[in-house]
């Protein structure tokens, strides 16, 4: 059974007109489902006329939570960006069909012997493991489009030898609200 074709609203203003649960849905669409995304973010403050400026404010939020001195504020933050899913491990319904097709560059790989891919399969594994050891409550979220698995391995890599979270936790808002500009394109929504 196919999972059905997820697609937005093509206007975006139209979006604080809709029903809590969709405005939710649309939300888990853009970066993965999260009930406090949906508390910090919803309602939404006006209509946004574009994709982009519905992005932008929540990586406004985003950010304000990381400059917060306040440790709810940091677990909240946390529990965001914890969303989303591992690289590499199996996703599942709507949300989970779009980060396949954004991840399926680093699981499948052309031409390569089934133990090759199995090995590398092991060693992104053994990265989020890692990565999780170094930063609890966060996992490692990055955009994936057009990178190798070499280089997504890599950048995971020298970001758990770095160590430093709050630095992590920028990246991690700026990597969000690239894969939601993009997931917005793919979607069909007005951008600008």
């Amino acid at each position: 059974m196919s999972t059905p074709t997820p697609s937005l609203p093509t206007d975006p203003s139209t979006i604080p007109s809709l029903p809590p649960e969709t405005q939710q849905h649309i939300l888990d669409l853009l970066f993965e489902p999260s009930p406090a995304l949906h508390k910090l973010s919803l309602p939404l403050p006006a209509p946004p006329k574009t994709y982009s400026a519905l992005i932008s404010t929540i990586r406004s939020h985003l950010l304000t939570l990381l400059t917060s001195p306040s440790t709810t504020d940091a677990e909240t933050l946390d529990a965001i960006l914890s969303a989303h899913p591992r690289l590499g491990e199996k996703k599942v319904g709507v949300v989970g069909s779009i980060s396949r097709a954004e991840q399926a560059g680093l699981n499948a790989r052309d031409g390569d012997a089934d133990g090759d891919a199995e090995e590398e399969g092991r060693r992104l594994e053994e990265l989020n493991r890692r990565y999780e050891e170094v930063f609890p409550g966060l996992r490692y979220v990055v955009f994936v489009k057009g990178r190798g698995r070499e280089v997504i391995m890599g950048d995971m890599e020298m970001r758990i030898h770095r160590g430093e979270r709050q630095v992590e936790r920028r990246e991690a808002v700026e990597a969000m609200c690239e894969i939601a500009l993009d997931r917005a394109e793919k979607l069909g929504g007005v951008m600008e």
